[in-house]
């Protein structure tokens, strides 16, 4: 028995310094909860104000995601780029308790938004760099865990904190302090790496993807993720309209508008979930609570989210995960509209919020397999760029347009919509999967038969794409 728990132990954490990322990321989880209480219980701000919030921020992570890929593979200081994220937390969060006015939260949060993919790019090279490949699964999946139980730890504090008669604001004091610690732990438990290596490297190895694709999927902070510096030349949007026209009779196109609408629908029902939930009458405490719920079903779901895909396959398990948090949502819209039919609102949102979480750690791993397989023999840099921009592009929407359609039309109307976005992206998932076999079978059949001229064109293009 304690070698089993010996075992257990080595594989959530597989080495001593992961524990960086569970302070870290309790610090912006809850934040990510208080945040919009702030706007609304301190400042008396509205729903759009608590939308405006989140637009700025997911703007100023999409540009400077393009800036920060660039700068780690230029300068490959991972614990300076650790440094610089964790260290702009604290003292952003700290700033909003000795300045705290609406205004200068718009703004202190915008900024934070401008240095958040510093410490994503170095995060992942870090790892990278830090581990030999063949311990890279093991390494991303505890680094994976550490963040859920950071999440965890995040807002299960500010429900004691509240719970025990604490005010509001302060909480922001307490999750500086917790950004702290991971820039201590950085400087004291941190070597710097012997190999270096780039972004590229990110995009080329399954684990270190997978754990990208799943933070933007399952946190509170999509980060997008860009292999090469996006540019412009005369000739960049003609090649980029023959790829895409290429790539229309692949099951890419398919993938990549599946994501979008999980994407647009996950920012349209978090940006108004808080709200919702302090304009039915539930106090700090209680919200934190709910959010425990939806951290904690997500960390006992993740461990087992890589057995279900190799039992399952990926395209079934993405489309069980689409349905299960769709069923969430439409939970939470009836519950919206008639609270005491379904026992209350409390219970209701535990409950429902929790499949949620457990949801989103099924989808995150399996959306990324997918995604992972898709691209064999294509332009990576392209591939994951396009899909990063539509994400990004997706967050943005879905936080401006659940401002307005909550605040001029409801709160359950929004969830009602969150909830028809995800059910749409269910037969785009299964035409993907469709598209896929068909092209497998082409390839398969084309090596039997002797190359045509085109066909050895189309074999050159891909292996200069790899």
């Amino acid at each position: 028995m304690a070698g089993k728990a010996g075992s257990w132990t080595r594989t959530l954490l597989v080495r001593p310094w992961l524990l960086l990322f569970v302070p870290v990321n309790a610090a912006t989880s809850g934040f990510g909860v208080v945040l919009p209480l702030l706007v609304l219980a301190h400042f008396h701000g509205t729903l759009l104000d608590v939308s405006l919030a989140a637009v700025l921020f997911n703007v100023s992570v999409i540009f400077a995601s393009m800036l920060w890929g660039h700068l780690s593979d230029r300068f490959p200081r991972r614990r300076a780029f650790l440094l610089l994220n964790f260290g702009a937390y604290a003292v952003g969060y700290a700033s909003l308790g000795l300045l705290p006015s609406l205004p200068f939260l718009f703004l202190a949060y915008t900024a934070i938004g401008l240095v958040t993919p510093a410490g994503t790019s170095a995060a992942n090279l870090l790892i990278l760099e830090k581990f030999p490949e063949e311990e890279r699964p093991a390494a991303f999946a505890s680094f994976q865990e550490m963040s859920i139980l950071g999440g965890i730890a995040g807002v299960l504090a500010g429900f004691v904190w509240l719970e025990a008669g604490g005010a509001l604001l302060p909480l922001v004091y307490l999750f500086a302090a917790l950004a702290a610690v991971s820039c201590i732990v950085v400087v004291r438990a941190v070597e710097p790496p012997a190999i270096r290596l780039t972004t590229r490297q990110v995009a080329r190895s399954e684990p270190s993807l997978a754990s990208r694709i799943r933070h933007a999927s399952a946190g509170l902070i999509p980060i997008p993720f860009f292999p090469r510096r996006p540019r412009l030349s005369p000739g960049s949007l003609a090649r980029f309209r023959l790829w895409a026209v290429e790539e229309l009779r692949h099951e890419l196109p398919l993938i990549l508008a599946a994501g979008f609408l999980f994407n647009f629908s996950a920012s349209l029902f978090n940006t108004s979930y808080t709200p919702y939930l302090y304009s039915v009458g539930l106090g700090g405490a209680a919200i934190f609570l709910v959010n425990v719920a939806n951290n904690g079903a997500q960390g006992v779901a993740f461990p087992f989210s890589g057995r279900l895909s190799e039992r399952l396959g990926p395209t079934r398990l993405v489309g069980q995960a689409t349905y299960l948090r769709a069923v969430s949502y439409i939970g939470l819209t009836l519950a919206a509209a008639a609270p005491l039919l379904l026992g209350g609102v409390y219970g209701v949102n535990l409950l429902f919020f929790g499949l949620a979480g457990a949801a989103i750690a099924l989808y995150s791993t399996s959306s990324s397999l997918i995604l992972f397989r898709a691209l064999a023999r294509r332009d990576a840099g392209t591939t994951l760029g396009l899909s990063s921009a539509l994400g990004g592009a997706a967050s943005v929407l879905g936080a401006f347009f659940s401002g307005v359609v909550s605040f001029y039309g409801s709160y359950r109307l929004t969830f009602f919509v969150a909830s028809l976005a995800l059910l749409a992206s269910l037969p785009l998932w299964s035409a993907a999967n469709v598209a896929y076999d068909r092209r497998q079978k082409r390839r398969v059949g084309t090596n039997l038969t002797p190359p045509s001229a085109e066909g050895s064109r189309a074999a050159r293009t891909d292996a200069q794409t790899d």
